[in-house]
């Protein structure tokens, strides 16, 4: 019996025993991901550049008015465009010039300049003349004898331009004396001058309008406040003629059919 007694109490005492339930562990929390809306700029967008109002128009804008033009600089993001920094269809030239000979009397060649449709600057450099510069004509041509130190011949400058400019529409304000000057030929019907249209020659009484005179009166810019940039006046020139560009090319074909002045 002392050993059925001792069982039962054994038992007894398992069956009195609250039986302890084990509690489910927590749930992990996952945290849901949360998306800003806030955009967070990349390298490249987050930087700027200020441009001048004549390059804004130019680059910003496909189809310009007189009223794209702002008063002043502007800052823009810098988003390189590789459609838009293509040599293209048009090519706008300019070219500075020093003095050669006794009181520099002859112009020669010392900057040449080429942008294209929207304003970005395909060629821009300094030339070598071959003769001794007797006057640099600095105050108009910004042109200085530091700027030879890293100057390319004229041979150089004569073969890059030619290269850029074949079979493209050139744009120039007397152009002539820009490719006379590097001893190059162009076919008249790809040129475009502003200096030959007649609405801009209207504002000189029909002589030949100075660059600074035309973008003063249809642009309302001031250019050429101290010496000359043949990449500022390039881009004058492309924009007078994209301003005025149905207009211009009517005219040359209405010209081309009534045919050479007999």
């Amino acid at each position: 019996m002392a050993g059925l007694s001792s069982n039962w109490k054994k038992l007894s005492s398992k069956i009195s025993k609250p039986e302890t339930k084990k509690k489910p562990a927590p749930k992990k929390v996952i945290p849901k991901k949360v998306i800003s809306a806030k955009v967070i700029p990349t390298v490249e967008s987050s930087k700027s550049k200020t441009v001048t109002p004549i390059e804004f128009a130019l680059w910003a804008k496909e189809h310009i008015t007189k009223e794209d033009l702002p008063s002043s600089p502007v800052s823009i993001p810098h988003t390189p465009s590789r459609r838009k920094e293509e040599p293209g269809k048009y090519i706008a030239i300019d070219c500075e010039f020093v003095g050669v000979g006794p009181e520099g009397e002859r112009s020669v060649l010392a900057r040449v300049s080429l942008v294209n449709f929207y304003g970005h600057v395909l060629l821009d450099e300094f030339v070598k003349p071959k003769e001794k510069v007797t006057d640099w004509r600095t105050w108009v041509s910004g042109v200085t004898s530091k700027h030879m130190a890293d100057a390319i011949t004229f041979e150089q400058a004569q073969t890059r331009v030619g290269e850029l400019l074949k079979d493209k529409v050139v744009v120039g304000h007397a152009v002539h004396h820009d490719l006379d000057a590097l001893l190059l030929s162009h076919p008249g019907w790809l040129i475009r001058d502003t200096v030959t249209y007649p609405a801009f020659r209207k504002i000189s009484n029909g002589r030949s309008p100075s660059l600074k005179k035309l973008t003063g009166h249809f642009l309302g810019v001031d250019i050429q406040q101290s010496s000359h940039s043949s990449v500022e006046d390039a881009r004058a020139t492309m924009l007078l003629f994209r301003l005025h560009k149905k207009d211009i090319e009517q005219h040359l074909r209405n010209r081309h059919k009534k045919g050479p002045a007999k």
